[in-house]
């Protein structure tokens, strides 16, 4: 049953939806599964990601 609440620690992202071209060339390389969705990043987020992940990575369990 899902109940909508993450198992576990989590990077959450939000972006635009892509465009229904790229959701197409992403499906071939890597089906979506039904809950999941395409979103583009803009690059000025990379940094920041890259920062969440690497204090996500640092905190482990703690999250």
């Amino acid at each position: 049953m899902d109940t909508g609440i993450a198992q576990g620690p989590e990077l959450v992202l939000q972006g635009r939806f892509a465009d229904a071209a790229t959701r197409d060339a992403c499906r071939q390389d890597s089906p979506p599964a039904d809950d999941e969705g395409i979103v583009r990043i803009p690059l000025s987020m990379v940094e920041q990601i890259r920062r969440a992940c690497d204090a996500a990575e640092a905190a482990g369990t703690r999250l």
